[in-house]
């Protein structure tokens, strides 16, 4: 498994990115960490993989930044009178594998200069980036990796989640560096037992 923590970020906001954190969570028995919850912290996005995963090994470290209003990071934190500072994550200490979750995807702002992909620069993170298939999906993921790449960001796979689409597929594919692609089928109950039955090992 490996140490270098494992950023879950997206192509775009509702692609499953929290789906995809706990089942990896499940699957390796890793630690887990929000960064930064933006609104909805009585059911926050820790709270929701805590829910669903089922090993006693998983610790759930807490958020930097946890923000009333459901907006941007950036917004979110202007209205709480925050500033989000990037200097001021530090990973969490832990001996285990630790799942890290983004919020929305690469280029949400954490403030008026730096973006979700620089938090991962900082964090010398590997990606784990959530492809889901819909109208302008090619790209924004096309997008997405070209930024990475540019950004000379390891992306330790890409996680097509829910329905295949080949056509879409098949171009995405054609534009990597030869990242490993693992499929999540479209989950049409989200509890443990669900969530422990899709394995992925690394």
């Amino acid at each position: 498994m490996s140490k270098r923590p494992l950023f879950i970020t997206g192509i775009g906001t509702g692609v499953g990115k929290t789906i995809v954190a706990a089942i990896l969570t499940e699957s390796l028995k890793a630690d887990y960490w929000k960064p930064v919850q933006s609104g909805d912290l009585d059911n926050s996005d820790t709270m929701k993989v805590q829910s669903l995963v089922s090993n006693k090994k998983t610790v759930f470290h807490p958020e930097r930044y946890r923000l009333t209003q459901p907006y941007s990071p950036h917004k979110s934190a202007d209205i709480d009178g925050v500033t989000i500072n990037l200097s001021s994550f530090k990973l969490p200490q832990t001996d285990n594998t630790l799942i890290v979750e983004g919020a929305g995807g690469l280029m949400v702002p954490l403030n008026n200069k730096d973006l979700m992909v620089d938090l991962i620069k900082q964090l010398d993170a590997e990606v784990i980036m959530v492809v889901q298939h819909y109208l302008g999906s090619i790209n924004h993921t096309l997008l997405s990796l070209s930024l990475l790449y540019s950004k000379n960001i390891t992306i330790k796979a890409i996680i097509f989640n829910g329905d295949t689409d080949e056509y879409s597929e098949n171009v995405i594919k054609a534009h990597t560096k030869g990242e490993t692609i693992i499929r999540i089928p479209q989950l049409s109950v989200f509890d443990k037992s669900t969530i422990a039955a899709q394995k992925i090992v690394f």
